[in-house]
């Protein structure tokens, strides 16, 4: 089983751009690069909530688990 992260997804139906939303959770924008692309082990469930209240979303609509 994999994860994909669909932040980018949600932020661009949110017209939100990368920069904003790092600065709105307080994350440095090259972390929240590597959030988008997959390439962390884990994220904090403190960054997930900051990063749902700012999009207005659930953390089910930005991690999908698919099957290989």
């Amino acid at each position: 089983m994999e994860i994909i992260v669909r932040l980018d997804v949600v932020m661009a139906q949110r017209k939100m751009k990368g920069r904003d939303l790092a600065e709105a959770i307080g994350i440095t924008e090259q972390n929240l690069s590597l959030l988008k692309s997959g390439k962390v082990k884990g994220v904090r469930f403190e960054t997930l909530a900051r990063i749902c209240a700012v999009l207005e979303c659930q953390p089910g609509d930005l991690l999908e688990a698919v099957a290989q």
